[in-house]
């Protein structure tokens, strides 16, 4: 489909500086798991549970508050994606890491970029995922998928990013990472060919 994307990726993460926020909001962190399937790169969604305080039903990355216990942030995104959906933290293969996104909801989120296995027997966390969402790339690149909404929050009108996938509507702090991370990876070879 593209050049070899693994390294694509770390070359896109590993070129540009990341853009770090200020503590002050709840840590938090997620991973972005990359996978080849049937010959195709996808990236790994949950959705989440409607018994949640937060986010109920919504379409995300693995990913949660760190604990106190935590090393780091990555250590956080690792744990956390374990904790929901059964990806051992040795399956991960990191390949980097975008900058930080804050959530209306007060979290400042750190999103890592892994590489996981295809084939993985994931383990859902039945108390916080109702189901896994496997999206190729090729599908998020599709004109049509994308749309940009602007809404006001705080007296502000911000962007808020949607990407849909058969009937899900992939938005918020989660359709703001991904589309960092697929400008990134995507969008600079794309201007270049104009």
């Amino acid at each position: 489909m593209y050049m070899d994307f693994k390294e694509r990726i770390k070359a896109a993460l590993s070129a540009r500086k990341r853009v770090t926020m200020a503590p002050g909001p709840v840590p938090s962190a997620v991973l972005i798991p990359v996978f080849l399937k049937d010959g195709e790169y996808h990236i790994l969604f949950t959705k989440r549970t409607e018994n949640l305080n937060h986010h109920r039903g919504e379409i995300s990355f693995p990913g949660g508050v760190r604990h106190a216990g935590d090393r780091d942030a990555l250590q956080t995104a690792l744990r956390e994606t374990w904790e929901e959906v059964g990806i051992l933290p040795e399956a991960v293969e990191v390949l980097g890491c975008l900058d930080d996104f804050f959530s209306i909801h007060n979290y400042l989120i750190t999103p890592f970029v892994g590489m996981i296995p295809g084939d993985y027997e994931y383990r859902i966390n039945s108390g916080e995922i109702e189901r896994i969402i496997e999206v190729p790339v090729s599908h998020l690149l599709q004109p049509g998928v994308f749309r940009v909404e602007d809404w006001s929050w705080k007296g502000r009108t911000r962007p808020v990013y949607f990407y849909t996938y058969r009937g899900d509507e992939i938005w918020g702090v989660t359709g703001a990472i991904l589309k960092q991370f697929l400008d990134l990876v995507f969008l600079r070879e794309e201007v270049a060919r104009r």
